[in-house]
C-alpha cells in the first residue's frame, strides 16, 4: 500500500480543499494545496507533488488546461480530475489528455483514496522498468539543470555530467562548499550503467584518521575491542555502484596511500582479515579545495590525484552565475510557501538586485537559508529588509579595506589575484562566523555549512587567533 506520497489538491473553493486535506492526511498522505492553476503548475514544474487531484472548473486555468501543461513537465505524473459537471464526454476527453481517472462529485472518499494509491503504485511499477529516456542523460540531467539553474555554466556542467556518465571514469568535482557537488555526483551515478547499484556517500572530513581503514574497508569479528561481528565497509557497500568521497582534500596523507592501493588493485583486506575482498565500483570524489594546489603544497598525494583525475568537473560559485541566483531563490520561495502554507508572491525588484550583487559565500545552501527565513517573515513580497544581508555596496571601513586590497592586487597575474582575493573573503567569513558564535568553532562551522575539520584547518591556514575572533 502506497503511503506518504505528496498529493497536490487544486481547487478554488477553500472549503473543498480543507475537506480533502483532512481526508488525505488521515489516509497517510502528505497533502498540499493550490487554489489556482498557475500556482499548481509552478509546484508541478519544480517536481513538488507525486500526484495531483484537481477540480475541473476553476477561474483562469481550468483543470483540463492544467492537466495538459502538467504533462509537458512530467508525462508520468498521476493526475485525477474531480468535477461537479459529470458526463461521459468530459471523462473521455480527460483520459485522452492523460488523466489517470475522472471522478464526479459528490466524491466517494474511499474511492478517491483507493484511486490515488493505485495511481502511485502504477507509476512506481512503471519506474522499475527503465526506458532509454529514463536513464542516461535524459531525465536525470534535465533534473540536474532544473535544480541548479538555467545559466550557461550549468548547461556546461550538465553536458559534462552526461558525457562522463556513460563511461567508468573516475571523476573529480571541484567547487566551493554549497555549490551542489553531491547533486552532480548523483546525476552522474543515476545516468550511468551503474544506476541500478547503490551510490554510497562518505564525508572524508568526518572520519578520524584512526578509523579510516575500518570505515572504508570494514572489519572482521574480533579485529579489535567491540568488533562483535563482521562489518562491511563503504567500499563493499558500493559494490556494482558508485562510491562518492566528499571533501577528499580533508583526508590525511596516510589514509590517501591506503585509498590509492585499494583503487589500483580493486581489492583490499578488511581490518583483521586474511582474504582480499574484490570490488567492482565507480569512484567520484569532490573537493572544495583546488587539488592541483594541494598537490603542489604537499598536502595531497600526487599519485592519488593522477589516478582520480580521469575527468574533472568545475562548479563555479553562484556569485558568478547571476541567472541561477534568481532561479534558485524562486524555487526555494515556492517550496517554503508550500512548507509554511503561505502565499508570498515573489521578490521585489530591489530584493532581486540585492541578491544578484551579494557575494553568497555559502552558495546554494546560504540562498536556501536566507530565502526560507525571508518567506517566514514576509507578507506579500520579499524585500531587502527580509533578506538580512545588509546593504550591498554600503560605505564602511571594511569596504574601504576591500577597495585598498583590490588596488594592491592590480598588476598581479589574474589567477594569483583571484586566489588572493578569494582567500581574504574566506578569512573574513570565518572571522565573522566566529564572532557571531562567541568563538565556538562547532557552531561557526554549522553557520558556514562546512564540516568541523574544514573549520579547524581553515583557522590554522589563515592563522586566526582567539583575540582576532573577538576583535575583528
Amino acid at each position: 500500500m502506497q503511503r506518504g506520497g505528496r498529493i497536490l489538491i487544486v481547487d478554488d473553493e477553500k472549503d473543498i480543499c480543507e475537506i480533502l486535506f483532512r481526508l488525505l492526511k488521515k489516509s497517510g498522505f502528505m497533502p498540499l494545496v493550490a487554489h489556482d492553476g498557475e500556482r499548481a503548475l509552478e509546484m508541478i514544474r519544480l517536481g513538488v507533488p507525486d500526484a495531483v487531484v484537481s477540480d475541473m472548473m476553476m477561474p483562469g486555468m481550468d483543470g483540463m488546461e492544467l492537466l495538459r501543461r502538467a504533462k509537458e513537465y512530467d508525462p508520468t505524473l498521476p493526475f485525477l480530475i474531480i468535477t461537479g459537471y459529470g458526463g461521459i464526454d468530459g471523462a473521455v476527453r480527460a483520459m485522452k489528455e492523460g488523466a489517470f481517472d475522472y471522478l464526479p462529485k459528490p466524491l466517494n472518499n474511499k474511492e478517491l483514496v483507493d484511486k490515488i494509491r493505485l495511481s502511485l503504485e502504477t507509476r512506481q511499477s512503471a519506474r522499475k522498468t527503465p526506458t532509454p529516456s529514463d536513464t542516461g542523460e535524459g531525465s536525470e540531467i534535465a533534473r540536474l539543470q532544473e535544480m541548479m539553474g538555467p545559466s550557461a555554466a550549468v548547461q556546461r556542467i550538465a553536458a559534462e555530467a552526461a558525457l562522463v556518465a556513460r563511461s567508468n571514469f573516475s571523476v573529480i568535482i571541484q567547487g566551493e562548499t554549497g555549490t551542489g557537488k553531491e547533486l552532480v555526483a548523483r546525476a552522474i551515478h543515476k545516468s550511468s550503467p551503474r544506476s541500478a547499484g547503490p551510490m554510497i556517500p562518505v564525508d572524508c572530513g568526518a572520519i578520524p584518521e584512526t578509523l579510516f581503514e575500518s570505515e572504508l574497508f570494514g572489519y572482521e569479528k574480533g579485529a579489535f575491542t567491540g568488533a562483535a561481528a563482521m562489518t562491511p565497509g563503504k567500499f563493499e557497500l558500493a559494490q556494482h555502484g558508485t562510491l562518492f568521497l566528499d571533501e577528499i582534500g580533508n583526508m590525511p596523507l596516510s589514509s590517501q596511500i591506503k585509498l590509492l592501493r585499494a583503487i589500483q588493485e580493486r581489492s583490499f583486506f578488511r581490518v583483521g582479515g586474511r582474504k582480499p575482498v574484490t570490488v567492482d565500483l565507480r569512484l567520484i570524489v569532490a573537493s572544495n579545495q583546488d587539488l592541483n594546489a594541494s598537490v603542489a603544497a604537499g598536502s595531497f598525494s600526487r599519485d592519488l590525484f593522477y589516478r582520480l583525475s580521469e575527468f574533472t568537473i568545475l562548479i563555479p560559485p553562484v556569485r558568478d552565475r547571476k541567472q541561477d541566483i534568481i532561479h534558485l531563490a524562486n524555487r526555494f520561495l515556492i517550496a517554503t510557501n508550500v512548507e509554511l502554507a503561505k502565499k508570498v508572491k515573489g521578490f521585489s525588484e530591489s530584493a532581486l538586485n540585492t541578491m544578484t550583487t551579494y557575494g553568497w559565500p555559502g552558495n546554494v545552501r546560504q540562498i536556501k537559508s536566507v530565502v526560507r527565513r525571508a518567506v517566514l517573515i514576509a507578507e506579500e513580497l520579499v524585500t531587502p529588509e527580509h533578506l538580512s544581508l545588509g546593504e550591498v555596496g554600503a560605505t564602511s571601513p571594511e569596504n574601504d579595506a576591500q577597495i585598498e586590497e583590490c588596488r594592491e592586487i592590480v598588476g598581479l597575474p589574474l589567477k594569483e589575484a583571484v586566489q588572493r582575493a578569494t582567500a581574504e573573503v574566506e578569512r573574513r567569513c570565518l572571522i565573522d562566523a566566529l564572532k557571531r558564535t562567541g568563538g565556538n568553532k562547532s557552531k561557526a562551522a554549522r553557520l558556514l555549512q562546512i564540516d568541523r575539520k574544514t573549520m579547524h584547518s581553515k583557522i590554522k591556514e589563515y592563522d586566526i587567533r582567539p583575540d582576532e575572533d573577538a576583535s575583528e
